[in-house]
């Protein structure tokens, strides 16, 4: 008898299949046309400091034409609590004294543990977003044990004071990833949705009477291979599909419900991606919001695509 995820990835778009055909809707992208330009990136990690404690830990980086800079916030998580966790804040941005030192560490207070903070930007490259790409470290400590890591220098950074604790190993996860942009509608990205798994780049694109259609279509592609084609989408401007991509099931959503019924605002769209274990039959939209097995860690990946006016 086989498993229930390869029955039922019978029924979802096989992402990683090489015999399907390519970027279908290559045809209906301009070569000439401009992505919109990405606004902020916010990324949720928890990180496991005991076997009962957990601190969530929501980096932010951002960019407009006046400043640029990363909110780092930590606050409490604890689904049983009554009473909200008040949230530390820690922010760096371009208008700060410590933004322009490009390289520092700084030290808060917690919920009676010392936090410290490092980070060194001084050689970070970045690309067309807010979020360095390489050439940088963002390290986190509680207590002075080393909890958090982030960057691909970060051995570089004071090897003696940073050393792990193997009495008590803290580990970080990724549970979602937020991506801000702005502009047309045309919205390319990269990520992963697995912490071994390869990184994936992503094309949302929604063609209308400026490419010389009668309706708008909206087609989502991963790794240049179309993963939904929705047309008439102000009919369908909510939904939702299952792709198998890295071993996972993974729900897609769309909502543009904004982008044709919200006149004389922006037009917001989200994106949603969420992973979930090939025994679990329920969709995610069907899923309580809290996580109640803690060890168990979904990833769920958002954008938010405004469509100016």
């Amino acid at each position: 008898m086989r498993d229930f995820a390869s029955c039922f990835s019978e029924y979802a778009v096989q992402v990683s299949d090489t015999s399907c055909s390519s970027y279908s809707s290559n045809s209906c992208i301009s070569p000439n046309s401009i992505p919109s330009v990405q606004n902020s990136v916010t990324c949720l990690y928890r990180a496991a400091l005991s076997t009962k404690r957990h601190v969530l830990i929501t980096l932010t980086w951002c960019k407009n034409s006046l400043s640029q800079g990363l909110n780092i916030t930590f606050s409490g998580d604890d689904p049983t609590a009554t009473t909200t966790t008040a949230a530390a804040t820690f922010k760096l941005n371009t208008n700060s004294r410590l933004f322009r030192k490009l390289k520092g560490s700084k030290s808060i207070e917690f919920h009676n543990t010392n936090i410290e903070i490092f980070w060194d930007l001084y050689a970070a490259r970045y690309e067309s977003g807010p979020e360095p790409v390489e050439g940088y470290y963002i390290l986190i400590t509680f207590d002075s044990d080393l909890v958090f890591s982030l960057g691909d220098t970060a051995h570089e950074a004071h090897p003696k004071k940073l050393r792990p604790n193997p009495t008590r190993t803290a580990k970080s996860s990724l549970i979602s990833r937020q991506e801000h942009f702005s502009g047309n509608t045309l919205y390319s990205t990269r990520t992963r949705f697995c912490e071994n798994g390869s990184a994936h780049d992503i094309v949302i694109h929604c063609s209308g009477e400026n490419d010389g259609l009668k309706y708008p279509i909206l087609s989502v592609s991963i790794d240049k291979k179309t993963v939904i084609r929705v047309k008439r989408l102000q009919w369908n401007f909510r939904g939702n599909q299952t792709i198998f991509l890295d071993g996972l099931l993974v729900d897609l959503m769309w909502d543009v419900f904004d982008w044709f019924y919200n006149p004389g605002a922006p037009g917001n769209a989200v994106f949603m991606f969420r992973t979930r274990s090939g025994l679990d039959s329920r969709l995610w939209l069907e899923e309580k919001m809290v996580q109640k097995d803690l060890d168990k860690v979904d990833f769920s990946f958002i954008i938010y695509a405004c469509k100016n006016l």
